[in-house]
C-alpha cells in the first residue's frame, strides 16, 4: 500500500485528480479530502445532564405554634446535633403553666379529700353500717379524682415540655445550614398542621455529594453500579471531575413521550469546590480502549461516487481475499461464482453477488486470521455516541455462539496509480466522531495511512 507524504494525526485536504474515461464521455476530475489512521485511546460514553445535591438533607420543622424570639444559626453555619437553632416566645406558655399548676393543686386536694372519705366508708362497711353500693360508689369517686389529678399533671408536663424543649428548635444532625426560612418575629405553626413548612434545611455532609442525572431508556442498560463517571460544570469550565455511578432508580420519568431513569452518581467534594444546585454535563464511561487504531466515522461511510456498484463490489471482494489462506480463498471464489450463476439464472445481470454473505461466511469472521479487539467488534457502523452493537468475544477470536460474524467495513485510499482502492476493517467502539478499527488482514499496517473521507466531483 502506498503512503503519501502528508502530515500525520491531522485532517488533510488533498486534491487528487484523475481522469475517468468512458465511451463518448467527457473526462471529469475528483477532489478528495483525506484523514489519517491514527493510534490512541477511545472511550464509549453515555452522555447526560444532572444537578449536584448533598447526599442527605434534613428539613427542620417547629413542634409547636409560636412567634420566633431569637435565631442562633444562619446560612452556611456548621451545626452539631442538639445545637439550638432558634427560640420561640414562651410568655403565654408560662401563664398557661401557672394556670395548669393551679389545676394540679386543686385536683390533688380533691383526690386527698376523696381518699379520706373512702377510708371512712371502708371502716363503716366493716361494721355493716353502709351498703356495698355506697362503698363501691366511694371507690369510683376516688378513681375519678385520681384520673383528674393524672390528667392535670400530664397537661402541666406537656406545657413544661413545650417551654423547656419545643420552644427551642434544635439541630437533629451534625451538618451545615443550607436554608433558613424564618426571621425574628415570624410566627411558625406546629409540624402536624397542613400549613407547616421547613424553617431550616440542613445538609448532613458536603464533603460527599451526589449528582442526580437522567438517562434515556435507550442508554440505561449501559449504566452499571460502580461505573466510572466524568463530569464538567458550567460554572467551572475547563475542569474535569470524576465520580462513580452509585445506583439507578427503577421508577421511570415520562415527559413528552420520552422515558428516562434517574441515576445517582457519588462525588467526592473534599476541596469544597462543588456546591449544591450546580448543573453538570455527565459522561458515563461504558468502555475504554487504549492504544488502538482510530479513523473518522466519515471515512467508514465513504463510498466512491466515481465507481459503479459492480466496480466497488469487485474491489471489496478482492480486498477480502488478501487476508485468506489458500483453502478459504478458493472456497470464497467458488461461492462467488455459484452466487453469480444463481443470480443470472433468476433473471439478474449477475453483478450483485451477496458480497456481505460471501465475506462473513467465507472468512469465518475475525477467526480467519484477524482477532476481535478487546470487548469485541460491532457489526454495525456508528450509532448513538459510543454506538454500535457490541458483539462480545467470548471464544478468544471468534464470535459469540449463535451469532453471525460482523460484516467488515470499507476504507478507501488512492493506490500508486492515484485510483481508489479499498481496505477492509472491523469497526469497534465509537465516540461519535471516531471509531476503533482493526484490519481484516492482520499483516496490513494501517497506522498513518491516508484514508479518503470525502469527495467532490468537478
Amino acid at each position: 500500500m502506498k503512503h503519501f507524504d502528508i502530515p500525520r494525526n491531522a485532517l488533510l485536504f488533498t486534491l487528487a485528480l484523475f481522469a475517468l474515461t468512458g465511451c463518448n464521455t467527457k473526462a471529469r476530475s475528483t477532489a478528495y479530502e483525506f484523514t489519517q489512521v491514527s493510534r490512541g485511546t477511545l472511550e464509549k460514553i453515555v452522555s447526560s445532564t444532572g444537578t449536584l445535591n448533598p447526599v442527605a438533607t434534613v428539613k427542620v420543622l417547629s413542634r409547636m405554634n409560636g412567634k420566633v424570639e431569637k435565631i442562633y444559626a444562619d446560612f452556611n453555619d456548621p451545626v452539631v446535633r442538639g445545637q439550638v437553632l432558634a427560640e420561640l416566645n414562651t410568655d403565654m406558655l408560662r401563664l398557661q403553666r401557672e394556670q395548669q399548676l393551679a389545676q394540679v393543686v386543686k385536683a390533688r386536694a380533691n383526690y386527698a379529700i376523696q381518699e379520706l372519705n373512702y377510708q371512712n366508708q371502708m371502716r363503716l362497711a366493716e361494721k355493716n353500717l353502709i351498703s356495698e353500693y355506697e362503698l363501691n360508689s366511694g371507690k369510683t369517686s376516688l378513681d375519678i379524682q385520681a384520673a383528674e389529678l393524672s390528667a392535670a399533671e400530664a397537661s402541666l408536663k406537656a406545657i413544661e415540655t413545650e417551654i423547656n424543649q419545643y420552644a427551642y428548635i434544635t439541630s437533629p444532625i451534625d451538618g451545615i445550614v443550607l436554608d433558613r426560612s424564618i426571621t425574628e418575629g415570624d410566627t411558625v405553626v406546629d409540624s402536624s398542621s397542613s400549613n407547616s413548612s421547613a424553617i431550616f434545611t440542613l445538609a448532613e455532609n458536603l464533603r460527599e455529594m451526589q449528582i442526580e442525572s437522567w438517562v434515556g431508556e435507550l442508554d440505561i442498560a449501559a449504566i452499571q453500579e460502580g461505573q466510572e463517571v466524568r463530569f464538567t460544570l458550567e460554572s467551572l469550565p475547563g475542569k474535569n471531575y470524576r465520580g462513580t455511578a452509585a445506583s439507578k432508580r427503577l421508577l421511570p420519568s415520562v415527559q413528552d413521550n420520552v422515558v428516562s431513569y434517574k441515576v445517582i452518581v457519588s462525588v467526592d467534594n473534599t476541596d469544597g469546590s462543588l456546591l449544591p444546585g450546580m448543573t453538570c454535563a455527565v459522561e458515563f464511561i461504558e468502555e475504554r480502549n487504549e492504544d488502538v487504531l482510530l479513523v473518522s466515522n466519515a471515512a467508514l461511510r465513504f463510498r466512491p461516487a466515481a465507481l459503479s456498484d459492480t466496480e466497488i463490489e469487485e474491489l471489496v471482494f478482492n480486498a477480502s481475499l488478501a487476508g485468506m489462506n489458500g483453502d478459504r480463498r478458493a472456497a470464497a471464489l467458488e461461492r462467488r461464482a455459484a452466487s453469480r450463476t444463481q443470480t443470472a439464472s433468476s433473471g439478474g445481470d449477475g453483478s450483485q453477488t451477496g458480497l456481505t454473505g460471501l465475506l462473513t461466511s467465507g472468512m469465518g469472521g475475525p477467526g480467519m486470521g484477524g482477532r476481535m479487539p478487546p470487548g469485541g467488534m460491532p457489526g454495525g457502523g456508528p450509532g448513538r455516541q459510543g454506538g454500535g452493537t457490541n458483539a462480545r468475544n467470548t471464544t478468544g477470536g471468534g464470535t459469540n455462539a449463535g451469532m453471525e460474524a460482523p460484516a467488515p467495513k470499507s476504507l478507501w485510499y488512492l493506490d500508486e496509480n492515484s485510483r481508489p482502492a479499498v481496505i477492509l476493517v472491523y469497526a469497534g467502539i465509537s465516540d461519535g466522531s471516531r471509531t476503533e478499527i482493526r484490519p481484516l488482514n492482520p499483516a496490513e499496517k494501517l497506522e498513518g495511512t491516508n484514508i479518503i473521507h470525502r469527495e467532490r466531483i468537478d
